[in-house]
């Protein structure tokens, strides 16, 4: 009598994991806050506008060349933004299928109201796609020159950075971008630390103070920028 062979196989852990809610709740936490530490990163080189073209296009010449000579030349920038890519692309999936999983569990309208959730809790999902259309202009605008004004010039990031800023366009889009991720770091961050474990009845009062601390001081910094070449305070 010939032995049964068995075809079923138990998934991998990483599989089980992020088949689960609180593995893909914990993938969208990490990958935020990677996200969000590039931000504060991001938001810190754009203010060095300030202090003029040199000191401007020096930390873009900079950022290609960090990690030489271990690295090659731009070995490093090309890192991060691998790094980044996957972070952005995790958090989205992630959320989606989230999402979706939600959807399909409360089919139905609820009998009762729910309690009403905060601005940022009900803006999160659009909130989220308004920055992905964002992350693509603004790597079509600023990094290919795809879609720049005025003549997307390579080695130039100051030039190029007024040009953006002195449309009307460049500036809607710019701002309402990045009040949609003061909102979505707002709620993102405490909820990333009640999905790692961080959060607690003790310490939610500080987690909320960081976050929105954290939002205002983003939001103010990447919007000081096109308002300093709005009023001609960077041209």
């Amino acid at each position: 009598m010939a032995l049964a062979t068995r075809t079923d196989r138990k998934p991998s852990m990483a599989r089980t994991v992020w088949d689960s809610s609180v593995g893909k709740k914990t993938v969208m936490a990490v990958s935020g806050l990677v996200m969000l530490a590039y931000l504060v990163v991001h938001m810190l080189g754009n203010l060095k506008i300030f202090f003029g073209s040199d000191e401007f296009n020096g930390y873009a010449h900079w950022l290609r060349t960090l990690g030489e000579p271990f690295l090659h030349h731009e070995w490093a920038l090309w890192i991060v933004r691998v790094v980044l890519v996957v972070a952005v692309v995790a958090h989205a999936v992630s959320a989606y299928q989230l999402s979706r999983r939600d959807i399909r569990a409360r089919p139905s309208k609820y009998v009762h109201k729910r309690a009403r959730a905060s601005y940022a809790t009900r803006t999160m999902r659009w909130g989220g796609i308004i920055l992905g259309l964002f992350i693509v202009w603004h790597i079509l605008d600023l990094t290919t020159g795809t879609v720049h004004a005025d003549g997307f010039q390579a080695g130039h990031p100051y030039q190029n950075v007024v040009d953006t800023f002195s449309t009307w366009y460049g500036n809607v889009i710019y701002i309402v971008a990045m009040l949609a991720l003061g909102l979505h770091v707002q709620h993102g961050f405490w909820s990333a630390a009640q999905t790692l474990g961080v959060g607690s009845r003790a310490r939610d009062r500080a987690l909320k103070t960081v976050a929105n601390v954290l939002a205002l001081v983003l939001t103010l910094g990447f919007v000081s920028v096109p308002v300093a070449v709005m009023t001609g305070v960077v041209s």
